[in-house]
C-alpha cells in the first residue's frame, strides 16, 4: 500500500466520532486548489481521517463541529479499491476557521403537565396539543397558553 506524508486543508463533513482503542474518526471534504477552473459539478474529494494522539482525539470529540475548516498533517494511505476514500492518519491538527454556531430558530416542543406546546421563533402563536396528540387549539401568545388549557379542561371535564 502506497503512503505519503502530507498536509491537507478541508472542511469537517460530520461530527467526529469515537473510534476503537481511544481513536477519533472523521471525514474531511477537500476542494482542489484549482477548484475555480473545474466544472461546477466536479465532486469534492473526501478523505477519511483517524487520530490516535490523546490531545487531538480530545479536540476532535469536544471542540470540532461540522463545517469547521481544518489543516491536518499525517500519513495518507491510498485506497486499495478505486472509489474508496483515502485514509489519513492525523499527527497534527490545526483549526483554520470555525463554523458559525447554529442559532436555535426552529421549533421547540415543551410540556405543560398533560399538554404539549410548540414554540416557533418565527411566530408568537403557540399550537397546543394533549400529551396524546389531540388538538387543543392555538394560543395567541405564550401568556395565553394557560387560558387555553383551562378552557379545554372545563369543556372536557379535565380530560387531557
Amino acid at each position: 500500500m502506497e503512503t505519503t506524508h502530507c498536509t491537507v486543508d478541508g472542511w469537517v463533513d460530520a461530527i467526529p466520532a469515537p473510534g476503537p482503542h481511544g481513536t477519533a474518526m472523521f471525514d474531511l471534504t477537500v476542494r482542489p486548489a484549482d477548484a475555480d477552473t473545474l466544472p461546477e459539478d466536479a465532486p469534492d474529494t473526501v478523505v477519511s481521517c483517524t487520530a490516535q494522539d490523546a490531545g487531538i482525539v480530545h479536540e476532535l470529540l469536544n471542540g470540532i463541529q461540522p463545517s469547521d475548516l481544518l489543516r491536518v498533517t499525517g500519513t495518507l494511505a491510498q485506497p486499495r479499491t478505486p472509489g474508496e476514500p483515502a485514509q489519513l492518519t492525523v499527527d497534527v491538527l490545526e483549526v483554520l476557521d470555525t463554523a458559525l454556531i447554529p442559532a436555535l430558530r426552529e421549533m421547540v416542543i415543551d410540556r405543560f403537565g398533560d399538554y404539549c406546546v410548540i414554540f416557533d421563533a418565527d411566530t408568537d402563536a403557540v399550537p397546543v396539543f394533549t400529551a396524546r396528540g389531540k388538538w387543543v387549539g392555538l394560543a395567541d401568545n405564550l401568556d395565553a397558553i394557560a387560558t387555553l388549557i383551562d378552557i379545554h379542561e372545563r369543556v372536557t371535564g379535565g380530560e387531557a
